[in-house]
C-alpha cells in the first residue's frame, strides 16, 4: 500500500455473493500502512443495490482512528451500469462529518433517503452532491449549513420526476452570498430550473465573489442566456460553464462575445414537443 500514490476505491459488486462493504472496509484498515490514507472512494455498497450507504456509513464511524489521515471521501461513486443514480440510497451522511474533523472533501452520489441531521463542519472546502433529483430536505440542510472554510458547493438538482421538488425562492441562502462567504466555485446544475437559475445568479451578490459558476447540464435557454449576457458581474468570472443547453446559435454568439472563459459545448435539440431535458435524471 502506497497512501501518498494512490487513491484507494472499494466497491461490492453484484457477483460477490457474501461479501459486504464492512468486510473491505476491515480489510483495509488491517493494512498498517492504511493511518496514511488521505483519500477514499466507495463504489457500490452491497451486491443487492437496494441496500443504503448506513453500513458504510456506521463502519466508517467505527474505523475513524484507523483512518486517521483521511481527507477527501466520495461515497457511492457508482456507473450507470452499476447502478442508476435515481436508484442509489444514501443516508443521513452527519455521523461521518463529525468521525473526522479534519475532512476537507466530501462528494456523495444518489439522493435518495439522503440528509444532514447536522451539516457542520470547521475544515470541509469543497461539498458535491450528485443526484437526479436533489430532494427539498437536503436544499433546506445545506441553506442552514455551518461550514465557514467552504470554497466549492456543486448541486445537481436533476428532474421533478426523480425527487427534486424545490422553488428558485430556496436558492436564496446559497445565492446572497452571506451562507458560505468563503465560496468561490458554486454549482447549481442538472436543473429544470435552469433558466431562472441563471436569471437569479446573474444578479445575485455571490456572484461577486466567485472564479467559477457552472450552471451546466440543464435545461438553460436563451432566456437564461439573455440574463447572463446581461450581467457585469459574470464577466468578472474566470469561468462560466453552460455545458449541455438549448440556447440558439445567436445567442452562443452572444456570450462567445463576452471575451471570457465559457464552455457552450453539447447543445441540445428540443423533441418535437418542444421537451427539454437534463443530463443526469434517472
Amino acid at each position: 500500500m502506497e497512501p501518498e500514490k494512490y487513491v484507494y476505491r472499494l466497491s461490492v459488486h453484484y457477483d460477490d455473493e457474501g461479501v459486504t462493504i464492512s468486510d473491505l472496509l476491515e480489510a483495509l484498515v488491517r493494512d498498517p500502512q492504511a493511518a496514511n490514507i488521505k483519500e477514499l472512494i466507495i463504489g457500490q455498497f452491497d451486491s443487492d443495490v437496494s441496500e443504503s450507504s448506513f453500513e458504510v456509513v456506521d463502519k466508517l464511524v467505527s474505523l475513524k482512528h484507523d483512518l486517521k489521515s483521511l481527507k477527501a471521501l466520495f461515497i457511492g461513486e457508482m456507473t450507470y451500469e452499476e447502478c442508476e443514480i435515481s436508484w442509489i440510497r444514501q443516508t443521513d451522511i452527519t455521523p461521518v462529518l463529525k468521525a473526522y474533523p479534519e475532512l476537507e472533501h466530501l462528494q456523495l452520489r444518489g439522493g435518495e433517503g439522503l440528509s444532514f441531521s447536522d451539516l457542520q463542519h470547521d475544515n470541509l472546502t469543497t461539498l458535491i452532491i450528485e443526484t437526479g433529483g436533489l430532494p427539498p430536505n437536503v436544499v433546506q440542510e445545506v441553506n442552514a449549513a455551518r461550514l465557514p472554510k467552504l470554497q466549492k458547493l456543486e448541486l445537481w438538482l436533476g428532474s421533478n420526476n426523480y425527487g427534486f421538488a424545490s422553488k428558485i425562492e430556496d436558492f436564496t441562502p446559497i445565492l446572497s452570498g452571506k451562507q458560505f462567504p468563503q465560496l468561490t466555485h458554486l454549482g447549481l446544475m442538472d436543473s429544470e430550473l435552469q433558466d431562472e437559475l441563471a436569471l437569479a445568479a446573474a444578479q445575485a451578490p455571490v456572484v461577486n465573489q466567485l472564479k467559477v459558476l457552472d450552471l451546466s447540464k440543464g435545461v438553460l435557454t436563451d432566456k437564461g442566456g439573455e440574463a447572463l449576457c446581461d450581467s457585469t458581474a459574470i464577466r468578472n468570472l474566470q469561468h462560466l460553464n453552460l455545458r449541455h443547453h438549448f440556447m440558439s446559435e445567436d445567442m452562443m454568439s452572444r456570450l462567445k462575445a463576452l471575451n471570457m472563459s465559457i464552455n457552450l459545448d453539447d447543445k441540445r435539440e428540443e423533441d418535437d414537443d418542444e421537451y427539454r431535458f437534463v443530463e443526469v435524471a434517472e
